[in-house]
């Protein structure tokens, strides 16, 4: 019954979305309902899902897909031989998949699948489930799957798995059978090779049973905190733990694309109750490499809220949990996992990254495998936008500076001369190298967003970087979305941008071809040497020391 009224009130919440999102883009809904039992000494679970699968599309299905993300970190799998043949591996994989031993692979195998009752037949390629319905599912209407299914999680090599590099004993990322998004342009089962992620909006109601000494951290609200206790009740109210070996924790995550907890019997937790509501939580183990800069992350993380929900869109939920764990930074809805062995600018200037994400990678949920430049170098530029801000108002140590993104420009205009270069429109998956692929999706985006503030100016780019929020959150925009939010901002045509920027490699440069005297005036001509068009300001000096600035659209 608990399940059903936190359907009818997530229902509610998506009507209410959807006044101000655009009304031509349907979306799929999904509610899951999670029960795994952990057994914390061979790294397996065992767990049961049932899925609530709501066809809002005008399409008659007659299969889905589900990701099965562990299944990659197997010896031969199409995440291990690319890592071992790309000419640039990320040094996180590298062959590391390939000498996994039995129990160190991770694995997801589902044991059993039901569409309404009826038994379906599936087949498993690697990370994808590939299913043939009993029957299809009608536009306009739902199908309920019950699946029962086994897991093993990994050594930790690439954002999930057990063990990491500072001892955190479970990182929970990608851990559960997950449904694939269809949408406009059809199924997205892409194979999972450590990279980007797209998912349908939905509701998680989790159930967890693990053994009582672990403390847990994730996506939404703690259900039963008055049962598990470790700092997430509220003041005054009493914890009455159950006797026995393990403890249920039972989590619930309303309007959300993805569910991922962590958990370990060393973590300390922190929290800070902001006056707008939200409870922002900080998961770590507490030591001479941590203790100074966690401590020290609380008041900055709230004042970063300030900035973001004024100038970005408001943060819709109730929580959010900067957790310890993974193998670098990664961002999920309401969480973090990040590396915590940081000084107190690293820690900042990663956790506010992966922060942003729950802007661009959370509420817009663009497909990152399409657009990965939409999310990490949206998340860019915002996140050095917030941390000039705090160095400004003195909030956190360090100097700010007239622009935050002029390095990452020269570092994108050497990259668009070194010869590897590729256009912001390949599928995130197919880049020749990760070099192509990381200064692309991230100084490229974040470039792109930089020359689009030139053109428009600061007021209009504004305006339209919360238009923006307003009227694509929980959408799934694509580059087209954008844009045209931003024209209607600017009152400016915008589509040659876009086109140049992300469906080519063509250059922006200019040149003076020439200066000639005319008599007492003197004519220059300028030369527009790289294909890329863009406006010019052009700052001339005269010989009485005064200088003037000529703008050329």
């Amino acid at each position: 019954m608990l399940y059903m009224k936190q359907v009818i009130v997530s229902i509610f919440t998506l009507l209410t979305v959807t006044l101000f999102a655009q009304p031509d883009r349907w979306q799929q809904r999904a509610y899951y309902q999670m029960d795994i039992d952990f057994d914390v000494k061979n790294n397996q679970f065992d767990g049961t899902q049932k899925l609530v699968y709501q066809n809002n599309s005008p399409d008659t299905l007659f299969k889905v897909f589900y990701h099965l993300y562990f299944n990659a970190f197997q010896p031969n799998s199409m995440m291990d031989v690319r890592s071992r043949t790309l000419e640039d591996p990320d040094r996180r994989v590298g062959d590391r998949i390939l000498n996994l031993k039995q129990d160190e692979i991770g694995f997801q195998k589902v044991l059993s699948l039901h569409q309404d009752g009826d038994a379906v037949s599936y087949v498993t390629q690697g990370t994808i489930l590939e299913v043939d319905l009993a029957h299809p599912i009608l536009p306009h209407s739902s199908s309920v799957f019950d699946m029962t299914f086994k897991g093993q999680v990994p050594l930790q090599i690439r954002r999930s798995g057990r063990d990491n590099e500072e001892g955190i004993r479970l990182s929970m990322a990608q851990w559960y059978p997950k449904m694939s998004e269809y949408d406009y342009q059809g199924w997205h089962a892409n194979p999972y090779i450590g990279r980007e992620f797209y998912g349908i909006w939905g509701d998680f109601d989790v159930t967890i049973h693990i053994d009582k000494d672990y403390i847990l951290a994730g996506t939404g609200y703690v259900m039963n905190a008055d049962v598990v206790g470790y700092g997430y009740e509220k003041e005054g109210q009493k914890v009455t733990k159950p006797k026995g070996d393990k403890l249920t924790w039972h989590f619930f995550a309303p309007n959300v694309h993805d569910f991922v907890w962590a958990a370990d019997p060393d973590y300390t937790h922190d929290k800070l109750e902001r006056a707008d509501g939200l409870t922002i939580h900080f998961f770590y183990q507490k030591n001479e490499n941590t203790e100074d800069s966690w401590s020290r992350f609380p008041p900055i993380a709230d004042a970063a809220f300030d900035y973001i929900n004024q100038h970005f869109g408001p943060y819709p939920y109730k929580q959010y949990s900067f957790i310890q764990g993974g193998d670098g930074g990664m961002e999920y809805p309401m969480a973090t996992l990040l590396t915590g062995h940081r000084s107190l600018g690293s820690l900042v200037g990663t956790g506010i990254h992966e922060l942003m994400h729950s802007w661009y990678q959370g509420l817009m949920g663009t497909n990152e495998a399409l657009y990965a430049w939409m999310d990490e170098g949206f998340t860019n530029w915002t996140e050095g936008e917030t941390l000039n801000e705090l160095k400004r108002k003195g909030i956190m140590p360090g100097t700010p500076v007239e622009n935050p993104h002029l390095q990452t420009i020269k570092g994108y205009r050497n990259f668009m001369m070194s010869g590897k270069n590729e256009a912001l429109s390949i599928h995130a998956d197919h880049f020749s190298t990760s070099y192509a692929y990381w200064l692309t999706a991230y100084t490229g985006g974040e470039t792109f967003l930089e020359q689009l503030r030139y053109i428009m100016g600061e007021e209009a780019h504004a305006k339209g970087m919360l238009d923006y929020y307003w009227t694509w959150r929980f959408k799934h925009p694509n580059s087209n979305d954008f844009i045209r939010v931003m024209e209607k901002a600017s009152g400016l045509e915008l589509d040659w941008f876009k086109e140049y920027f992300i469906y080519t490699t063509h250059t922006i440069d200019y040149g003076v071809k020439s200066v000639e005297a005319s008599g007492n005036s003197t004519k220059i001509t300028l030369e527009k040497i790289g294909k890329f068009p863009m406006p010019l300001d052009v700052l001339v000096t005269y010989e009485n020391g005064t200088s003037e600035m000529f703008n050329i659209p």
